[in-house]
């Protein structure tokens, strides 16, 4: 019988041999992590130092990163540590639940080198035409909408009423996706976070994505996908609606996540309760105490290394997993940082080149929404105990289920929408809704999507883009 921590023997093969790294493997899968994961790393740490074995999902074993100092080398080693998964994923049955979130894609997070940076230079481009003053204005606009629809109820469910809403409102708009599609992608990204039906969720997400696409090569607009079509590096459909998935992953699900753990944190935590009791609103401080130890992508960011390698006294097998945890980084006892108020050496971003390209963005969403919320309901409190709340499961994301609030019931009046609710606005007067006029780099390189190859091989020949999307729906 197994302890709520240690992983049974893996699923369909044979049982490991005495002493393999299996047996001690930890669950990150299931009610007890969900429940407790500070706990879980911590007797992790305690047990095996600054590496320990898990299961990421029933059989799937990995190496957990759980040090700061071990995480930033993984992180800025690419080259000993790459990011390429398909010598793993060959060995991994096509239903595995992990892979349409561990899975190849030709994306910027799965790649290195120059393909990578091709890649990355179209996201950060893009990413960079957006004004941030503009931004804030509109999460402020549609935070505002969303308030009006339950302020005068006295109660609400923060995350779907208003982190979710807000998330999915804003990514649409960036993304000039027709709200029914947006309703459509989120479902399916939620569903490959919590593990439910993955593979469903992934081919529903790829067909959203792919209807998006063609939108936007008829009718482009001042949006990022059609600022990623005319980029110079000149992305292919199955690049760019890879490089669109991963920012939808990163700008829907952790995005509402970080909105949702920053109410809570501040609703509950004294150091920041009391401020608000007093007229203050110490956003920006709460959300850095969560980005250092409640990340809303507590594990993942797996790289996969080449040989058996040696990592602060562990023996790392190679194409296995290994994963790194900011949330236990972050968390790791010798960093004995006393403030975290504007400390920003947290790893919940990354680190390295593979550092997110979106930070500033999900701070300002972020941010803008928990300031509308306060300001438009200033008694709002939690209508648990906040050891009531529950979170939901998966080896990922922290995230709850939902966050029941109470308020004095108030009328906040919802603000004009002068603007199609399908798309971004347009442009007016020659200027662009979002930004001044990009910086387009004329010089990035045009390297093929890379295919997998080890240290010094060539790159071999592309597939048509929907035969691997074709693959990509069936979670291979």
């Amino acid at each position: 019988m197994t302890s709520a921590f240690e992983a049974p023997a893996p699923q369909g093969g044979a049982v490991p041999p005495p002493g393999c790294p299996a047996h001690a493997a930890t669950r990150l899968h299931g009610p007890e992590f969900a429940a407790d994961p500070a706990g879980t790393y911590a007797l992790m740490r305690e047990k095996h130092g600054a590496i320990a074995p898990v299961e990421l999902a029933p059989g799937t074993h990995a190496h957990l990163v759980l040090g700061y100092e071990a995480a930033l080398e993984v992180l800025r080693e690419p080259s000993t540590f790459p990011r390429d998964p398909r010598r793993w994923e060959r060995r991994m049955p096509p239903d595995n639940p992990v892979l349409p979130m561990m899975g190849y894609r030709p994306n910027c997070l799965f790649t290195d080198g120059a393909v990578h940076a091709r890649l990355r230079g179209a996201v950060t481009s893009s990413l960079g035409r957006v004004d941030p003053h503009r931004l804030r204005g509109y999460v402020e606009h549609i935070a505002r909408g969303l308030i009006s629809q339950f302020s005068q109820r006295g109660s609400a469910d923060l995350l779907r009423e208003y982190a979710t809403s807000t998330a999915l409102g804003v990514f649409g708009h960036l993304f000039g996706c027709p709200p029914d599609l947006g309703d459509r992608m989120l479902a399916g990204m939620r569903g490959i976070f919590d593990m439910e039906d993955p593979e469903q969720a992934n081919a529903n997400l790829g067909q959203c994505m792919a209807e998006l696409i063609a939108l936007k090569r008829r009718s482009p607009g001042p949006d990022l996908p059609s600022w990623m079509m005319a980029h110079p590096a000149r992305l292919t459909d199955e690049e760019l609606l890879h490089q669109m998935v991963l920012m939808m992953g990163a700008g829907t699900e952790p995005q509402q996540n970080l909105i949702a753990n920053g109410m809570r944190l501040l609703l509950s935590d004294e150091r920041f309760a009391g401020d608000l009791a007093g007229g203050s609103m110490p956003v920006e401080d709460a959300l850095d105490e969560i980005l250092w130890t409640d990340p809303p992508m507590a594990n993942y960011s797996a790289s996969y290394p080449w040989t058996d390698i040696d990592l602060f006294g562990v023996r790392v097998p190679a194409d296995q997993p290994l994963v790194i945890s900011f949330a236990a980084a972050n968390t790791d006892p010798a960093l004995n940082i006393e403030h975290r108020a504007g400390n920003r050496a947290h790893l919940a971003w990354g680190a390295g080149m593979h550092t997110c390209p979106a930070q500033l963005p999900a701070r300002i969403i972020a941010s803008a929404a928990i300031e509308t919320l306060l300001d438009a309901l200033p008694d709002v409190r939690l209508a648990v105990p906040v050891e009531d709340l529950v979170w939901r499961q998966g080896p990922f994301h922290r995230a709850l289920t939902a966050l029941p609030v109470q308020f004095t019931p108030v009328t906040v009046a919802a603000p004009p929408n002068p603007h199609p609710p399908s798309a971004p606005p347009t442009q007016q007067s020659g200027e662009r809704v979002w930004t001044a006029p990009p910086a387009q780099s004329s010089s990035t390189p045009l390297d093929a999507t890379s295919t997998e190859r080890a240290p010094g091989s060539a790159n071999g020949g592309k597939r048509p883009w929907w035969s691997s999307l074709a693959r990509w729906w069936r979670g291979r």
